[in-house]
C-alpha cells in the first residue's frame, strides 16, 4: 500500500481533483486546509500592522489564501494512474503553482474500506 499526499495550490480545483481521483478508483480521501512557508512569509509583515482595535475577522486566514492537502491510501498499482489524473486536473506538477505530490510506502493500514465494498453489516 502507498500513502499519497498532495498539496493542491489552487483550492478551486479541489472538487475536480476529488472527482478525478474517485474515477481513478480512490475509495476515499481526507482534505485539510494548509498553508506553506511562502504564504506565511508574505503575510507576516501584515501582522505588524494590525489595527489598534482589530475585529475578529482580522485574525482568521481566509479560505482563498489556503492550500488543500489531500491524502489517501491506495494499492501500488494505482499510483501512476493517480499521478496522471492529478496532472490532468492541475497541470504539470513540475511547474510552479500546481502542487506537490508525495508517494510514501505504508507498512500497515487498518480501517480502510475498499471502494464498492462498504456495508453496514459486519462480515
Amino acid at each position: 500500500m502507498k500513502l499519497i499526499l498532495f498539496v493542491l495550490q489552487d483550492a478551486e480545483k479541489l472538487l475536480d481533483l476529488l472527482t478525478a481521483w474517485k474515477a481513478a478508483g480512490v475509495s476515499g480521501a481526507t482534505v485539510l486546509f494548509s498553508t506553506g512557508m511562502g504564504r506565511l512569509h508574505l503575510t507576516a509583515p501584515l501582522l505588524d500592522d494590525l489595527p489598534l482595535m482589530p475585529s475578529l475577522n482580522d485574525f482568521y486566514v481566509h479560505d482563498e489564501t489556503l492550500s488543500r492537502t489531500v491524502f489517501t491510501v491506495v494499492n501500488e498499482e494505482m499510483v501512476e494512474k493517480i499521478i496522471t489524473v492529478t496532472e490532468q486536473v492541475v497541470g504539470d506538477l513540475n511547474k510552479p503553482g500546481t502542487g506537490i505530490l508525495v508517494v510514501l510506502p505504508t507498512d500497515s493500514v487498518h480501517g480502510l474500506i475498499e471502494y464498492g465494498k462498504q456495508t453496514d453489516e459486519p462480515e
